[in-house]
Protein backbone atom coordinates (compact mmCIF):
# COMPACT_ATOMS: atom_id res chain seq x y z
CA UNK A 1 0.00 0.00 0.00
CA UNK A 2 1.27 3.38 -1.00
CA UNK A 3 1.06 5.95 1.97
CA UNK A 4 2.81 8.85 0.40
CA UNK A 5 4.06 11.85 3.04
CA UNK A 6 2.53 15.38 3.05
CA UNK A 7 4.04 19.00 3.25
CA UNK A 8 3.82 21.66 5.24
CA UNK A 9 3.03 21.74 9.27
CA UNK A 10 0.04 22.14 11.10
CA UNK A 11 0.61 24.54 13.75
CA UNK A 12 -1.36 24.73 16.87
CA UNK A 13 -0.65 28.75 16.67
CA UNK A 14 -1.35 28.91 13.14
CA UNK A 15 -4.01 28.28 10.49
CA UNK A 16 -4.82 24.43 10.11
CA UNK A 17 -5.11 24.43 13.73
CA UNK A 18 -5.92 20.84 14.79
CA UNK A 19 -9.84 20.05 16.51
CA UNK A 20 -9.48 20.78 20.71
CA UNK A 21 -10.43 17.93 23.00
CA UNK A 22 -13.31 19.64 24.27
CA UNK A 23 -12.34 20.62 27.84
CA UNK A 24 -15.54 20.51 29.73
CA UNK A 25 -16.35 17.51 28.26
CA UNK A 26 -12.75 15.46 29.77
CA UNK A 27 -13.65 17.78 32.83
CA UNK A 28 -17.06 16.98 32.89
CA UNK A 29 -16.14 13.13 32.12
CA UNK A 30 -13.81 12.62 35.45
CA UNK A 31 -17.02 13.19 37.66
CA UNK A 32 -19.38 10.96 35.46
CA UNK A 33 -16.54 8.43 35.65
CA UNK A 34 -17.65 6.54 38.86
CA UNK A 35 -21.55 6.47 37.84
CA UNK A 36 -20.29 5.19 34.66
CA UNK A 37 -18.50 2.21 35.75
CA UNK A 38 -21.26 1.33 38.67
CA UNK A 39 -23.42 0.94 35.03
CA UNK A 40 -21.20 -0.85 33.01
CA UNK A 41 -19.93 -2.87 35.59
CA UNK A 42 -16.89 -3.94 36.52
CA UNK A 43 -15.36 -6.25 33.77
CA UNK A 44 -11.14 -7.00 33.42
CA UNK A 45 -11.22 -5.73 29.87
CA UNK A 46 -12.41 -2.11 30.35
CA UNK A 47 -11.82 -2.01 34.27
CA UNK A 48 -8.46 -0.13 33.44
CA UNK A 49 -8.40 2.81 35.81
CA UNK A 50 -7.63 0.56 38.62
CA UNK A 51 -5.28 -1.22 36.21
CA UNK A 52 -3.34 2.13 35.29
CA UNK A 53 -2.96 3.21 39.03
CA UNK A 54 -1.55 0.10 39.97
CA UNK A 55 0.75 -0.33 36.99
CA UNK A 56 4.93 -0.21 37.86
CA UNK A 57 5.60 2.79 36.13
CA UNK A 58 9.21 2.44 34.07
CA UNK A 59 11.21 5.91 33.67
CA UNK A 60 14.23 6.49 31.73
CA UNK A 61 16.38 5.28 34.86
CA UNK A 62 14.63 1.40 34.47
CA UNK A 63 17.29 0.82 31.06
CA UNK A 64 19.15 -1.78 33.80
CA UNK A 65 15.75 -3.76 33.82
CA UNK A 66 15.35 -3.46 37.53
CA UNK A 67 11.42 -3.32 38.67
CA UNK A 68 10.56 -0.28 39.04
CA UNK A 69 8.08 1.12 41.32
CA UNK A 70 5.11 3.50 40.05
CA UNK A 71 6.15 6.88 41.11
CA UNK A 72 3.63 9.27 43.17
CA UNK A 73 3.73 11.82 40.23
CA UNK A 74 2.56 8.95 38.24
CA UNK A 75 -0.08 7.91 39.89
CA UNK A 76 -1.22 11.95 40.76
CA UNK A 77 -1.00 12.04 36.75
CA UNK A 78 -4.16 14.34 35.72
CA UNK A 79 -4.25 12.31 32.11
CA UNK A 80 -3.76 8.76 31.40
CA UNK A 81 -3.63 8.44 27.21
CA UNK A 82 -5.18 6.16 25.70
CA UNK A 83 -6.07 5.58 21.46
CA UNK A 84 -8.98 3.17 20.75
CA UNK A 85 -8.62 2.09 16.67
CA UNK A 86 -12.33 0.97 15.42
CA UNK A 87 -11.47 -1.70 12.37
CA UNK A 88 -15.38 -1.71 11.19
CA UNK A 89 -14.81 2.10 10.34
CA UNK A 90 -11.16 1.86 8.76
CA UNK A 91 -11.30 1.55 4.88
CA UNK A 92 -7.41 1.37 4.39
CA UNK A 93 -7.02 5.46 2.92
CA UNK A 94 -3.70 5.53 4.90
CA UNK A 95 -4.82 9.57 5.50
CA UNK A 96 -3.67 8.23 8.90
CA UNK A 97 -0.32 7.98 7.89
CA UNK A 98 0.00 10.86 5.52
CA UNK A 99 -1.25 13.51 8.42
CA UNK A 100 1.27 11.82 10.94
CA UNK A 101 3.99 12.46 8.03
CA UNK A 102 3.01 15.50 7.08
CA UNK A 103 2.61 17.15 10.84
CA UNK A 104 6.30 15.50 11.85
CA UNK A 105 7.94 16.28 8.33
CA UNK A 106 8.55 12.29 8.11
CA UNK A 107 10.25 10.87 4.99
CA UNK A 108 8.01 8.21 3.37
CA UNK A 109 9.66 5.05 4.85
CA UNK A 110 8.95 6.34 8.86
CA UNK A 111 4.97 5.12 9.07
CA UNK A 112 4.44 6.16 12.62
CA UNK A 113 0.97 4.75 12.09
CA UNK A 114 0.94 2.37 9.50
CA UNK A 115 -1.91 0.85 7.90
CA UNK A 116 -1.67 -3.03 7.19
CA UNK A 117 -3.88 -5.01 4.86
CA UNK A 118 -5.22 -8.16 6.74
CA UNK A 119 -6.47 -11.54 6.17
CA UNK A 120 -8.80 -13.05 8.58
CA UNK A 121 -9.65 -16.91 9.03
CA UNK A 122 -13.12 -16.72 6.72
CA UNK A 123 -10.74 -15.34 4.00
CA UNK A 124 -12.21 -11.67 4.73
CA UNK A 125 -9.88 -8.82 3.82
CA UNK A 126 -9.71 -5.59 6.84
CA UNK A 127 -7.34 -2.93 7.17
CA UNK A 128 -5.51 -2.39 10.45
CA UNK A 129 -3.54 1.13 11.78
CA UNK A 130 -0.76 0.03 14.03
CA UNK A 131 0.65 3.38 15.80
CA UNK A 132 3.09 2.74 18.77
CA UNK A 133 0.94 0.73 21.51
CA UNK A 134 2.57 2.82 24.06
CA UNK A 135 2.81 -0.14 26.22
CA UNK A 136 2.93 0.07 29.79
CA UNK A 137 5.38 -2.45 30.28
CA UNK A 138 7.69 -1.59 26.80
CA UNK A 139 10.46 -3.86 26.18
CA UNK A 140 11.81 -1.22 23.77
CA UNK A 141 12.21 0.67 27.25
CA UNK A 142 13.71 -2.32 29.29
CA UNK A 143 16.92 -3.12 26.70
CA UNK A 144 18.10 0.87 26.16
CA UNK A 145 21.49 0.72 27.05
CA UNK A 146 21.35 4.51 27.41
CA UNK A 147 17.98 5.37 29.13
CA UNK A 148 16.95 7.49 25.86
CA UNK A 149 13.60 5.67 25.86
CA UNK A 150 11.32 6.61 29.08
CA UNK A 151 7.31 6.87 29.85
CA UNK A 152 5.66 9.67 30.96
CA UNK A 153 3.59 9.86 34.04
CA UNK A 154 0.96 10.45 31.73
CA UNK A 155 1.16 6.76 29.56
CA UNK A 156 3.42 7.89 26.45
CA UNK A 157 6.54 6.31 25.71
CA UNK A 158 9.40 8.72 24.27
CA UNK A 159 12.94 9.04 23.00
CA UNK A 160 15.03 11.28 24.24
CA UNK A 161 17.32 11.55 20.76
CA UNK A 162 19.72 13.94 22.24
CA UNK A 163 20.44 10.64 24.37
CA UNK A 164 19.77 7.70 21.96
CA UNK A 165 23.04 6.24 20.39
CA UNK A 166 21.55 4.24 17.82
CA UNK A 167 22.26 1.09 19.06
CA UNK A 168 18.83 -0.05 17.54
CA UNK A 169 18.15 -2.77 20.42
CA UNK A 170 14.83 -1.13 20.98
CA UNK A 171 13.66 -1.89 17.51
CA UNK A 172 14.40 -5.22 18.00
CA UNK A 173 12.63 -5.59 20.88
CA UNK A 174 9.18 -4.27 19.99
CA UNK A 175 7.36 -6.77 19.38
CA UNK A 176 4.57 -4.11 17.44
CA UNK A 177 7.53 -3.14 14.83
CA UNK A 178 6.53 0.55 15.60
CA UNK A 179 10.08 1.92 15.61
CA UNK A 180 12.40 3.56 12.55
CA UNK A 181 16.17 4.60 11.96
CA UNK A 182 16.87 8.05 10.54
CA UNK A 183 19.22 6.91 8.34
CA UNK A 184 19.86 10.01 6.71
CA UNK A 185 20.26 13.31 7.72
CA UNK A 186 15.89 14.99 7.81
CA UNK A 187 15.30 17.26 5.56
CA UNK A 188 14.88 21.36 6.57
CA UNK A 189 11.54 21.84 8.13
CA UNK A 190 9.88 25.43 8.97
CA UNK A 191 9.94 27.26 12.54
CA UNK A 192 8.10 24.72 14.74
CA UNK A 193 5.68 26.18 17.25
CA UNK A 194 8.35 24.31 20.09
CA UNK A 195 11.48 23.36 20.01
CA UNK A 196 12.70 19.74 19.58
CA UNK A 197 11.77 17.74 22.46
CA UNK A 198 11.29 14.23 23.13
CA UNK A 199 7.26 15.19 23.05
CA UNK A 200 8.04 17.25 19.99
CA UNK A 201 10.82 15.20 18.03
CA UNK A 202 10.88 17.71 14.41
CA UNK A 203 12.77 17.72 13.00
CA UNK A 204 14.35 14.04 13.72
CA UNK A 205 18.16 13.55 14.41
CA UNK A 206 20.09 11.38 12.17
CA UNK A 207 21.47 7.96 13.91
CA UNK A 208 18.82 8.27 16.37
CA UNK A 209 15.26 6.10 16.57
CA UNK A 210 12.29 7.75 16.35
CA UNK A 211 8.30 6.26 16.77
CA UNK A 212 4.99 8.05 17.64
CA UNK A 213 4.70 10.00 20.35
CA UNK A 214 0.56 10.27 20.09
CA UNK A 215 1.66 13.86 19.49
CA UNK A 216 2.31 14.11 23.36
CA UNK A 217 2.78 18.45 22.68
CA UNK A 218 -0.43 18.77 21.19
CA UNK A 219 -2.37 16.43 24.34
CA UNK A 220 -0.04 19.16 27.04
CA UNK A 221 -2.43 21.55 24.70
CA UNK A 222 -5.69 20.02 24.62
CA UNK A 223 -5.30 18.93 21.09
CA UNK A 224 -5.78 15.79 19.61
CA UNK A 225 -3.33 13.96 17.38
CA UNK A 226 -2.99 14.38 13.78
CA UNK A 227 -3.83 10.95 13.14
CA UNK A 228 -7.27 11.10 14.62
CA UNK A 229 -7.97 14.81 13.18
CA UNK A 230 -6.74 12.94 9.66
CA UNK A 231 -9.03 10.19 9.64
CA UNK A 232 -11.96 11.15 7.46
CA UNK A 233 -13.63 7.42 8.57
CA UNK A 234 -13.96 8.80 12.06
CA UNK A 235 -12.30 5.13 13.14
CA UNK A 236 -9.74 6.81 15.38
CA UNK A 237 -10.49 7.76 19.28
CA UNK A 238 -8.27 10.05 21.57
CA UNK A 239 -8.56 9.04 25.43
CA UNK A 240 -7.73 9.99 28.84
CA UNK A 241 -8.55 6.63 31.23
CA UNK A 242 -8.61 9.29 34.12
CA UNK A 243 -11.47 11.39 32.80
CA UNK A 244 -13.14 7.99 31.07
CA UNK A 245 -13.52 9.90 27.78
CA UNK A 246 -12.31 9.59 24.13
CA UNK A 247 -12.55 11.75 21.58
CA UNK A 248 -12.67 11.43 17.17
CA UNK A 249 -11.49 13.25 14.89
CA UNK A 250 -14.68 15.06 14.36
CA UNK A 251 -14.92 16.35 18.02
CA UNK A 252 -17.61 12.96 19.56
CA UNK A 253 -17.25 12.79 22.62
CA UNK A 254 -18.30 9.48 23.85
CA UNK A 255 -17.37 7.84 27.64
CA UNK A 256 -14.72 5.77 27.14
CA UNK A 257 -15.33 2.40 29.00
CA UNK A 258 -18.48 2.11 27.81
CA UNK A 259 -16.95 2.61 24.17
CA UNK A 260 -15.16 -0.61 25.00
CA UNK A 261 -17.11 -2.86 26.49
CA UNK A 262 -19.70 -2.55 24.14
CA UNK A 263 -17.51 -3.15 21.14
CA UNK A 264 -15.62 -5.54 23.28
CA UNK A 265 -12.56 -4.27 22.44
CA UNK A 266 -9.37 -6.18 22.17
CA UNK A 267 -5.18 -4.72 22.50
CA UNK A 268 -3.12 -6.56 20.21
CA UNK A 269 -0.39 -9.36 20.77
CA UNK A 270 -1.90 -8.72 24.66
CA UNK A 271 -0.62 -11.79 25.13
CA UNK A 272 2.99 -11.29 25.23
CA UNK A 273 2.27 -8.83 28.77
CA UNK A 274 3.14 -5.16 27.00
CA UNK A 275 -0.59 -3.63 27.92
CA UNK A 276 -0.63 -1.51 25.15
CA UNK A 277 -2.61 1.45 25.50
CA UNK A 278 -4.14 1.28 21.91
CA UNK A 279 -7.44 -0.83 21.98
CA UNK A 280 -8.77 -2.03 18.99
CA UNK A 281 -12.62 -2.94 18.17
CA UNK A 282 -12.82 -5.61 15.46
CA UNK A 283 -15.49 -5.50 12.49
CA UNK A 284 -15.81 -9.95 11.58
CA UNK A 285 -13.96 -11.40 14.53
CA UNK A 286 -10.67 -10.66 13.18
CA UNK A 287 -7.92 -12.34 14.83
CA UNK A 288 -5.11 -9.87 15.60
CA UNK A 289 -2.48 -12.07 15.97
CA UNK A 290 -1.79 -12.11 12.48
Amino acid sequence: MSQDGGNGPTSPDGAGRSPTIRRRDLLRGASVLGAALGVFGLSEMVHFRDEVLAAPMPTAEAATGAPVAMSSAAAKATHQWAMVIDLRRCDGCAQCTTACQKEHFLPKEQTWIKVYKMTDSAGQTYHMPRPCMQCEEPPCLRVCPAGATFRTDEGIVLVDQSVCIGCRACMAACPYEARYFNWEKPAAVPRQPTPPSPAWPTPQVQGTVGKCVFCAAHADLGMLPACVTGCPMQAIYFGDLTADVATDGQGSTVVLSQLLRDNDAVRYKEELGTRPRVYYILGHAQDLSY
